[in-house]
């Protein structure tokens, strides 16, 4: 089935009515950097999760979020300002988190918009997906659970394992696998006590996804890694902070991603920072062996992926036949009131 990228923004021609139809909204937070590639990844996870349903996807932005002109000036022509999603039906949103500039997150410029967004999308759409900062902030905005620093950075491929049966986990073979990469973390123990449902978790990373009803009945759905990752994200990050390294913006070398490098890979990646570390200077970044190191990646986790988010779009899909069947007697006695009116 379809994906439909809606980047009309002042309304569309294209209206969805269909009961195997859903519009889905993406609010991409992340970075200049990393923002085009963000998209791409969802778009291409939706697409390969739309089995039986089509989807229209309505991109938004937050301008807020610093940002260079040149990429605000990309973003007015394909992105809708935050602004017009509040008149906006969607069946589903998603929002990503985006790299802190900040050490506590009700300080960054963009808090007050998305603790709005927050509070909006529990009354305005079936369900919600929070990536990574964006459930933090999410969780800390509704419960003021406060995330923990890490010791040290999470990142890498980890293996979970369901808590509990939920429909969002069905089909799903075993072991689930996600990209995490994060420097904090959401106790286990706040969430549960404050009604949230872990559905996949591991004594390695701690939990990876987890949701609540809202009392709108809205369902959040929280992921702290990253199922939308493609196999070269995690070594451009690990790129980014060598590089971090070789500037003298951080003084340890980084560590490589856990359980995701194969043993030509890591022994590529070994020796680069033997090199870097000896001779430590920013321009040593441009012969990183990214490329080579690329050539063995595999995405390990895609099935996991498109396996939670093909549950996600069934839910949307069968939240909007309920709301159609809801409707359809009002719809019915309105039809037999106008035929009896124009029978006298």
């Amino acid at each position: 089935m379809p994906l439909l990228l809606d980047t009309a923004r002042f309304g569309s021609a294209v209206d969805l009515h269909g009961a195997n139809c859903v519009t889905i909204g993406l609010v991409n937070n992340m970075p200049d950097a990393a923002l085009q590639a963000t998209e791409r990844q969802f778009l291409d996870l939706i697409r390969a999760a739309t089995a039986d349903a089509v989807v229209r996807l309505k991109l938004f932005s937050i301008a807020e979020v610093p940002r260079a002109d040149r990429m605000r000036d990309e973003l007015s022509v394909r992105y809708r300002d935050i602004s017009a999603l509040w008149n906006t039906r969607l069946d589903g949103l998603i929002v990503t988190g985006t790299e802190p500039r900040t050490a506590a997150l009700k300080d960054e410029p963009y808090w007050p918009v998305l603790t709005k967004l927050v509070d909006w999308a529990r009354e305005n759409t079936a369900s919600t997906i929070w990536s990574c900062l964006a459930a933090h902030a999410a969780v800390l905005h509704a419960d003021g659970i406060e995330r923990r620093p890490l010791a040290e950075k999470l990142f890498g491929v980890f293996d979970f394992e369901a808590v509990a049966g939920d429909r969002l986990m069905t089909g799903v073979a075993p072991p689930l696998r996600a990209p995490h990469s994060r420097y904090n973390d959401l106790p286990e123990t706040a969430l549960a006590s404050s009604g949230y449902r872990l559905l996949s978790r591991s004594a390695a990373a701690g939990v990876d996804t987890f949701a609540r009803a809202e009392r709108s009945s809205a369902l959040f759905l929280f992921f702290q890694g990253h199922p939308e990752y493609e196999a070269e994200t995690l070594i451009r990050e690990y790129r980014r902070d060598v590089g971090r390294f070789l500037r003298g913006e951080r003084e340890q070398y980084p560590a490589p991603p856990r359980d995701y490098l194969n043993e030509e890979a890591a022994a590529l990646a070994e020796a680069f920072r033997v090199h870097a570390v000896a001779e430590r200077c920013a321009r040593l970044i441009a012969e990183f062996p990214r490329k080579a190191i690329e050539a063995g990646l595999e995405n390990t986790w895609r099935h996991s992926a498109v396996g939670i988010y093909r549950n996600w779009i069934n839910y949307l899909k069968d939240r909007k036949a309920e709301r159609r069947a809801l409707k359809m007697p009002a719809q019915r006695s309105r039809d037999a009131l106008r035929v009896g009116g124009s029978a006298r």
